[in-house]
């Protein structure tokens, strides 16, 4: 059997207006979608994968194998003997590679020499038997990808989203761009604005990885990620959890993702469905760690670095007693 790891965490509550959706006119819109009946915001998988790999790349002695460049707003890839833009050195079953590349999987994709033409097997025949076996050839593209160990849910918002949206105004010619020719009139703008926390889900098979200490190291990074997203204008929110809980187990499904809840439109968190499945048997207790949140019967700790350390130990335990 192996061993996975899953976490469900939720943040502070804070003021977003990071998650930057489609514009509508000079409103910048917040991401939205249909959650339990009611519009809530959401933030990306996507964006929580680039903040935890930003993250990484600052604690990690070696590096990662592509960095963010704030300056130039691209990523800058490793260079000289390290360079591995192609991922072809994971042929090698012996090979780790870079951190963020085995965390969280990659894919290089080409395109086909030439363009083909999309044919069914019945208009393969019939070309053949024209002599235009060219034709009826389908030349095909290649990808090198590797399916992420660590998995990411998209980040929900505990409360619906009540429809907030602040009028703003750009300092005189702040953005010469915008402003009306001939006129230094200050631009107005409005933003989506959401008073709420966020919660979001994680899932990691340590022993996919090429090297399987980087379980613990993608822990530490996710119990201190920071800043999620942000528009042109980063805004501050914090994505460090106010509250989390680990399972560590045999069990492959997680059983427990998007648990929390709020009474109180997100003054204090509850667990109700997670209390039900650890009733109901379908979640054993003592497999659980959490933080930020009491629930009678699982090993409760009174802080997020404190979970964050027995998690790290109880796997690393685990991994060791199977080698």
């Amino acid at each position: 059997m192996s061993l996975h790891v899953f976490a469900n965490f939720v943040t502070p509550f804070g003021i977003a207006a990071n998650n930057r959706a489609e514009n509508e006119g000079n409103i910048t819109t917040l991401q939205k979608l249909i959650w339990m009946g009611e519009t809530h915001s959401t933030v990306s998988a996507e964006a929580i994968r680039f903040a935890l790999r930003r993250r990484i790349a600052l604690a990690e002695a070696n590096g990662t194998n592509r960095t963010w460049n704030e300056d130039l707003r691209r990523n800058e890839w490793r260079s000289g003997r390290d360079v591995d833009v192609e991922f072809a050195k994971w042929a090698d079953g012996a090979y780790s590679g870079f951190i963020d590349d085995d965390l969280l999987g990659f894919m290089a994709a080409e395109a086909g020499k030439e363009e083909a033409e999309e044919t069914d097997a019945d208009t393969k025949e019939a070309e053949v038997k024209k002599g235009n076996a060219n034709k009826a050839k389908k030349i095909k593209g290649t990808a090198t990808t590797r399916r992420s160990p660590l998995e990411v849910t998209r980040a929900i918002s505990l409360t619906a989203w009540a429809g907030d949206v602040t009028f703003n105004a750009a300092s005189p010619m702040a953005t010469p761009s915008a402003a009306k020719k001939g006129t230094e009139h200050p631009v107005p703008y409005g933003t989506e604005v959401h008073a709420t926390r966020y919660q979001y889900g994680i899932a990691l098979t340590p022993e996919r990885l090429r090297d399987k200490s980087r379980a613990a190291k993608a822990i530490e990074a996710l119990c201190n990620l920071g800043t999620v997203a942000g528009n042109h204008g980063r805004f501050l929110f914090d994505f460090s959890p106010d509250a989390v809980v680990f399972r560590i187990t045999e069990d492959p499904a997680p059983r427990f993702l998007y648990c929390f809840d709020t009474l109180d439109n997100g003054k204090t968190i509850a667990a109700p469905r997670l209390v039900a499945r650890v009733s109901a048997g379908d979640i054993d207790a003592k497999e659980l760690i959490v933080a930020g949140i009491d629930i009678a019967g699982v090993t409760g700790l009174s802080g997020i670095k404190a979970a964050c350390a027995e998690a790290i130990k109880r796997i690393t335990a685990a991994l060791n007693k199977k080698e």
